[in-house]
């Protein structure tokens, strides 16, 4: 079977495109999306050119959007180009630049598909990608699911050579005579993903010649395995967990292992199962080890994810969704103001002049103004909430500093922020400012918080 026979097979084996469907192709330039243009061309397929210039590599970067540009140009197809400031975004954003880029990328394809009106975004991972990803995420601490790896579509994003190794697309590449961009950072190992490209699957290869086709197939294996343990699972939940209007119980005689290992005295809970109840309602693995060790001793203790507050009962775990209340969302505008519901804050502008002083207080906030986007709001934390603490390089989860300034409980419930209408935390009210809107050399206005006793 010829690889566009196969590549027709697996489209059609996994519905990844209908007739007539239109179609996004993320082409970096590299083999892989060049190869993927070109089996998309020989099928007919309806799709346009996105390409992404990261700005990561210099005048390669450039080069790379330039023959991008020239390829749809000659094959007749729109194409269009996004810059992004990548860098200046992981820096915001606390994250890595691998993940600032899928970030970044991944959003302005949908913005792009639905702007179109496309069906589906094509993007050329293979076989060989996905054996990376497992092993990424292995050394992560990933469970199945994490561990199954890609799949062949997820939402509008397709993966139609998601079966192809690596060592065929290049075979074909060059039977072909398609021309591509070498990238020089894959054979860096400076990234994880190119450690273990370029170091740990080498040694795989030593050890048995046919070593990545035994792992392709347990990547196979393990996501038709997570298939079926999720549909269980999903039966399991739908007996254990109660609903009661809007909130979720689940009784701890429901949690309680069938089976455990003697001698034990007492109830034994299932981690696995609480875990995976909850993980689909955004808490992460640390939270439900905390909560799995609360069960019974911790009751009244509160844990939120982003979008939810799980309660330790005396007999159950209680969960309901967080909903906006109307006095924790006060709308702050530009200019003086108070505010009282609980706390007493003032508002205040002035120029910055040539005798000013920075006022040390916890208690008062001075934020360079032009850097502020009205309206402020002032709320209680969620968790997921991070900032950059004056005086840091990069940024912390606030549960974090919360941590490494030995709050209670009681704090952490009562604690206050003020965030930007971007949602950006600007100040934890009574403690620190965020270090991107400090007062600087270059500030011109000075707005300043005050929090009143």
């Amino acid at each position: 079977m010829t690889m566009l026979e196969r590549f027709a097979t697996y489209i059609n084996r996994c519905n990844l495109l209908a007739e007539g469907e239109k179609v996004v192709l993320a082409l970096s330039g590299g083999i892989d999306s060049m190869v993927l243009a070109d089996l998309l061309l020989k099928s007919k397929v309806d799709f346009v050119v996105a390409h992404c210039n990261f700005h990561l590599r210099g005048e390669e970067s450039d080069g790379d959007e330039q023959f991008v540009r020239d390829f749809a140009e000659k094959i007749g197809v729109q194409y269009f180009v996004k810059h992004f400031e990548t860098e200046n975004y992981a820096a915001e954003n606390g994250v890595s630049i691998e993940m600032a880029a899928r970030d970044l990328r991944y959003a302005w394809f949908e913005e792009l598909r639905q702007q179109l009106g496309c069906d589906k975004i094509a993007v050329a991972h293979h076989a060989d990608d996905q054996t990376e990803t497992f092993f990424i995420n292995l050394l992560r601490g990933a469970g199945l699911n994490g561990l199954k790896g890609m799949r062949p579509q997820n939402g509008a994003i397709i993966r139609p050579l998601l079966w192809a190794s690596r060592e065929q697309i290049r075979q074909y590449a060059v039977e072909n005579q398609i021309v591509w961009r070498d990238d020089h950072t894959n054979a860096e190992s400076v990234y994880l993903r190119n450690k273990i490209r370029n170091q740990l699957l080498p040694v795989f290869d030593e050890l048995h010649p046919e070593a990545r086709q035994g792992l392709y197939k347990s990547l196979e294996h393990l996501s038709s395995e997570n298939e079926l343990y999720r549909e269980l699972l999903n039966e399991k939940l739908e007996q254990i967990v109660e609903q009661d209007g809007d909130v979720q119980r689940l009784p701890y005689s429901k949690l309680v292992k069938s089976k455990v290992p003697e001698p034990v005295e007492g109830p034994v809970y299932s981690f696995q199962l609480l875990f995976e109840w909850l993980r689909q309602f955004g808490f992460n693995t640390d939270q439900c080890q905390f909560i799995y060790d609360a069960i019974e001793i911790g009751i009244g203790n509160q844990y939120c994810s982003p979008t939810h507050r799980l309660v330790i009962g005396r007999n159950e775990l209680q969960l309901s969704e967080i909903k906006d209340v109307v006095d924790e969302e006060i709308q702050i505008a530009a200019g003086e103001e108070r505010i009282e519901k609980p706390l007493l804050l003032r508002f205040s502008r002035f120029d910055k002049t040539a005798g000013f002083v920075i006022d040390k207080s916890p208690n008062v906030a001075q934020l360079d103004f032009d850097k502020l986007k009205f309206p402020l709001t002032l709320r209680h934390w969620r968790y997921g909430d991070r900032f950059h603490p004056l005086g840091m390089k990069g940024s912390k989860l606030l549960s974090d500093f919360f941590v490494d300034q030995k709050f209670t409980d009681a704090q952490k419930r009562n604690v206050f922020l003020l965030v930007s209408a971007e949602n950006v935390v600007l100040w934890v009210v009574g403690h620190r400012i965020d270090d991107r809107f400090k007062v600087t050399a270059q500030t011109k206005y000075i707005f300043v918080c005050r929090q009143i006793h």
